[in-house]
């Protein structure tokens, strides 16, 4: 989907932050900044985050090459609840949540009862109902998610997970590999 992009071929709503806090791993003055949009129910982005994530993380992150931002982007109900309660669980917590509701996908996303799918996947945080219907209730933090989610659409994201790698799009789970191939050319260019 295109060669390596030049900054001012970002389109602004990418570098915008939108009105949640930024999940952001990384360097900031790292030269290659990396956008996905995820889906909580979403079993490719599940694959990408326990499978390829840690790679992508410790080769890439870690070493300050990448700046990796991760927004949300439900499909359904249940997945926006599940980012909410990430949300309450507040900054600091947001990834671990994530993190245990992709490994738990299948206790809640399908779930017939979906109250008990997330206390049960969620009870090692100490969720109980009360503060689950308190965050669910949030209309201000639902506002906001889908807020995220309406730019990742004016960005053309319709599947998850979408990337966008200095502003070039690529849809569907990257394997290591192909992050090597697409990040090789612009940490060349980079000097990294």
């Amino acid at each position: 989907l295109g060669g390596p992009a030049k900054a001012a071929e970002i389109p602004p709503a990418l570098t915008n932050p939108g009105p949640l806090t930024e999940q952001v791993f990384g360097a900031a003055d790292a030269p290659v900044t990396v956008v996905e949009y995820a889906s909580m129910t979403c079993g490719h982005c599940a694959n990408f985050h326990l499978n390829v994530w840690p790679d992508v993380k410790k080769e890439f992150v870690d070493t300050g090459k990448v700046r990796f931002i991760i927004r949300e982007f439900p499909f359904d109900p249940r997945a926006t609840a599940a980012f909410m309660l990430a949300r309450c669980m507040g900054d600091d917590k947001w990834y671990a949540t994530v993190d245990l509701l992709f490994r738990s996908q299948s206790v809640w996303a399908r779930a017939a009862d979906g109250t008990q799918g997330f206390l049960s996947a969620l009870s090692l945080t100490g969720l109980d109902k009360a503060t689950m219907e308190t965050c669910l209730s949030d209309q201000a933090l639902l506002d906001k998610i889908n807020k995220v989610a309406a730019t990742g659409r004016e960005l053309g994201v319709s599947s998850t997970p979408t990337f966008f790698v200095n502003g070039v799009k690529y849809e569907g789970v990257i394997p290591l590999e192909k992050f090597r191939s697409i990040l090789a050319p612009l940490l060349a260019e980079a000097g990294k």
